[in-house]
């Protein structure tokens, strides 16, 4: 039978108590495996197991004296326990416990991540395709380029998502591992069936070697991919600080009833979710870097990656949650101004159908080159004067008539033309049946 875990939420899988909790259940089915292989007798496995409990602030209180966790947790059991306490922990070592419960705790927390990323992505889905066909201007360099839609915005989103989930999963699976192997990985006073059992019943798998620790590329792995996410939660935030600003507004955060924005300017309405997600995404990204400085050790093991750990990793995890919980109401409760948009279309008065024009020269034999020029001398006359647009410029230019008649030029300014191909993208990702 594996061992099942409730949570009420991802604080809690980092607090002492479940901690401890899951020392005592690693210890037990060890002592339990020991006594199925007639190495403890049955009264006093029974003993065992209906007297090991600990208390918590009992054990916090011994390690004041001891300086090790362990040994205090260990001291604190066998006060309930009496003699029959000498077969726990036997022929093990304290990482066996520790890192077979870490790897525990991270594969509790990296299953609650994962629910959150599903719903992450179920949000991205549903404003995908309600802005489908909101059309909107793209930008390169923060430079108006072509004209994209808001649904393709969220749906570049989904599908980074559905990454990220596949990211954690592989994540989730390699740290999902234990050990009771002893002081230095080699089983020399327990069987290795010992350990068999106890990852068993924990839902983890054994470690194929192991030192006196399980090895901490499984924990980088684990931490980068949790700063990967962070880093697409920061993308979708960073895009929609940009669509808030007041140049731009086309999209903006939900300002809820009472709400202020700012203690001296009571106009204020500021991106303030999108902005605690990008700054929080910098925490995880230095937590990552802190686990791969813990990969390298000294021979077997020493400890200068637990202090490191005691903060990264349930640091990372909860700030990832928080984040996650935060995008998603950001995602859910989006205010999006498709006026705006169209608007913003028309502000660099149809130098988005630049492109257009210097294919359809192409397409009439002009070479690509003369093309170019030939369309940038007029879409230069636009940028150094706000009262010129393209179309007028184009059907001004004797050089560009001799090739398009003013029917074509008249064809190219209509931008549902350059969306042709949105549904075929959605076919792809949002709308693919899986």
């Amino acid at each position: 039978m594996i061992e099942r875990y409730t949570l009420p939420g991802m604080g809690s899988i980092w607090e002492d108590k479940f901690k401890f909790d899951t020392w005592l259940k690693i210890e037990i089915y060890a002592c339990e495996a020991r006594y199925k292989m007639g190495e403890i007798p049955e009264k006093e496995f029974e003993i065992i197991k209906t007297k090991a409990k600990f208390d918590v602030k009992r054990v916090l209180e011994i390690e004041e004296t001891t300086k090790h966790d362990v040994i205090a947790f260990l001291t604190n059991v066998a006060e309930y326990v009496g003699p029959e306490s000498r077969h726990i922990h036997y022929g093990m070592t304290s990482s066996d416990i520790l890192d077979t419960t870490l790897s525990y705790q991270m594969k509790a927390a990296g299953e609650l991540l994962l629910e959150r990323l599903e719903e992450l992505k179920s949000a991205l889905k549903k404003r995908a395709l309600e802005h489908k066909n909101t059309v909107c201007v793209g930008r390169s360099h923060g430079v108006h380029a072509e004209p994209t839609t808001m649904g393709l915005k969220f749906a570049l989103w989904y599908e980074e998502t559905k990454r990220n989930i596949q990211r954690l999963k592989d994540a989730v699976e390699v740290i999902s591992v234990g050990q009771i192997s002893g002081a230095v990985g080699t089983f020399e006073h327990l069987s290795p069936k010992i350990e068999e059992y106890v990852c068993e019943r924990m839902g983890l798998k054994p470690a194929p070697v192991s030192t006196q620790i399980i090895q901490r590329d499984r924990h980088a792995q684990f931490l980068t991919t949790i700063a990967v996410i962070g880093a697409t939660l920061e993308k979708i935030a960073v895009e929609i600080r940009h669509l808030q600003r007041t140049e731009v507004l086309e999209a903006e955060e939900y300002f809820s009833k009472g709400q202020k924005g700012s203690s001296a300017m009571p106009h204020k309405r500021n991106p303030v979710i999108s902005e605690r997600i990008t700054g929080l995404s910098r925490v995880l990204r230095g937590n990552a870097m802190a686990s791969l400085e813990d990969v390298a050790l000294w021979h077997e093991r020493d400890i200068s990656h637990s202090s490191v750990e005691r903060i990264i990793i349930p640091d990372s995890c909860i700030a990832l949650d928080y984040m996650l919980d935060l995008t998603i109401k950001l995602i859910s409760n989006l205010l999006v101004y498709p006026e705006h948009m169209l608007k913003n279309l028309e502000l660099t008065r149809g130098l988005i159908f630049s492109q257009t024009v210097m294919l359809k020269l192409i397409n009439k034999g002009v070479t690509r080159e003369d093309a170019y020029k030939m369309v940038q001398t007029p879409a230069m006359n636009v940028w150094a004067d706000e009262k010129k647009n393209l179309k007028e410029e184009l059907l001004n230019s004797s050089e560009i008539q001799k090739y398009l008649s003013k029917k074509e030029i008249d064809n190219i300014f209509d931008f549902t033309k350059m969306l042709k191909n949105v549904d075929f993208i959605f076919s792809r990702t949002v709308e693919k049946i899986e």
